[in-house]
């Protein structure tokens, strides 16, 4: 971890954690502020990035200063803030004893069951997937492919089945994953199916694109993920390798929800750290989970933080505050703690991420083309009665206009003969 040990709690009983416990309250305000304010004022001051700009402005507007009038209230709220994170344990430690009941409702899942009838709507009036695509994405080695393997396990009968996806040893090396890969949970079943994703790049402008390309025309399984930023050795490989052209004959699936997985560890050393290297992830994660392109209408995407189980419960707690403020979603109901453990607590906690992003995906199921719709379902005949009466209109519009236009010409016909006549 960047040659620092971080030492993990010898115990996490209760009594060791109570919601009384005092914590240190990190505002980011508060974080280095001479190394991180004056690095990013310095980049916004370069000109060259509007979003550098952009960054230091909401920065400075985390939180007030002690200074300000406004610091206790504010103080006040974060500490409240903090207990709800804290006591969202306690509870998921009593909820776990419905572990089989909150999985069973996941399992029983298809495609828009939890679909909200409002407005006079129906479910048949919404363009319903045959699968529930949601899609992860998160920086590199934030551990994206060891949660579908976490996901994959809580439903599966089988403990000692081998891992889905392939994980990376050394995220130092490579990015891990380069092609989309799409795994059906459980295996076998269609309800709902999540896509692992190569690891965002430094640069904010290739995540946009590459994740805008994904919600626009959908994702499909083994489809390489080329950056332009890839030497061309890198690009020619998975571009010609012959066993992996056959997501080319894939059917576009489109996302339904989206996952952003941040390393916990991370995020802690962001609120310690002393490095650039540290605040531009931060950076780079606010850009992209910010960016319309991943939202559903005003459903931002739901958080998963990852390598918990290397960190204090005080430290996992500030983490999910610390994202929370930062994002601006609840980190109580938003956030969810998914560390390396196998037990009741983290699966439940896999399991309520889970229906949240169903739920929300059901919630925001796109209409369906009602001009398109409404035409199917016109009979035939109806349309042949329709085309003779405006055939009928067309025929009475042209009599009428051909008797206006022959009564004047009989008109001055007759008075031209009058005339003759009175002059003979």
């Amino acid at each position: 971890m960047g040659g620092e040990t971080i030492i993990p709690p010898t115990s996490t009983s209760e009594e060791e954690y109570s919601v009384d416990q005092d914590f240190p309250l990190p505002s980011l305000s508060s974080l280095n502020p001479t190394l991180l304010r004056d690095y990013l004022r310095m980049k916004a001051e370069d000109g060259k990035n509007e979003s550098d700009r952009l960054f230091l402005e909401e920065f400075d507007k985390m939180g007030p200063q002690s200074s300000s009038p406004d610091f206790e209230a504010y103080h006040k709220r974060r500490q409240k803030v903090y207990k709800e994170v804290l006591q969202s344990y306690d509870q998921l430690r009593v909820r776990s004893k419905s572990l089989n009941e909150a999985k069973y409702k996941v399992l029983s899942y298809f495609p828009g069951t939890w679909f909200d009838n409002v407005g006079g709507k129906k479910l048949s009036d919404y363009d319903v997937p045959k699968t529930t695509s949601l899609l992860l994405i998160g920086p590199k080695g934030c551990g994206k492919s060891s949660l579908v393997n976490k996901i994959s396990r809580v439903f599966e009968d089988d403990n000692f089945a081998p891992e889905r996806a392939q994980i990376s040893y050394n995220p130092s090396v490579g990015d891990g994953t380069y092609y989309l890969q799409g795994y059906m949970i459980p295996r076998g079943s269609a309800s709902f199916c999540l896509y692992d994703s190569r690891g965002l790049a430094d640069g904010t402008s290739e995540n946009i694109n590459m994740v805008q390309y994904w919600m626009n025309n959908g994702v499909r399984h083994g489809e390489p993920v080329i950056r332009k930023s890839d030497d061309s050795s890198l690009r020619r490989r998975m571009k010609f390798k012959p066993r992996e052209l056959g997501w080319k004959f894939c059917r576009p699936q489109m996302v339904n929800f989206v996952i952003f997985v941040v390393d916990a560890v991370s995020v802690l050393k962001s609120i310690e750290g002393d490095g650039v290297e540290d605040l531009l992830c931060l950076q780079m994660i606010s850009e992209v989970f910010k960016h319309p392109c991943i939202s559903f209408k005003d459903d931002k995407p739901v958080v998963a933080i990852t390598h918990g189980d290397l960190l204090s419960i005080a430290d996992r707690v500030r983490a999910r505050v610390y994202l929370g403020e930062l994002l601006g979603i609840p980190p109580a109901k938003q956030i969810f703690d998914i560390p390396e453990n196998h037990d009741p607590v983290t699966e439940l906690t896999i399991v309520d991420m889970l229906r949240y992003s169903l739920e929300h995906a059901d919630r925001n199921l796109p209409y369906k083309n009602w001009v398109m719709e409404n035409v199917r379902k016109v009979p035939l005949f109806s349309w042949l009665c329709v085309l003779a009466m405006l055939l009928g209109i067309a025929s009475g519009m042209a009599c009428m206009r051909y008797l206006h236009m022959r009564h004047p010409r009989e008109s001055e016909l007759n008075i031209v003969w009058h005339t003759i006549r009175h002059i003979w």
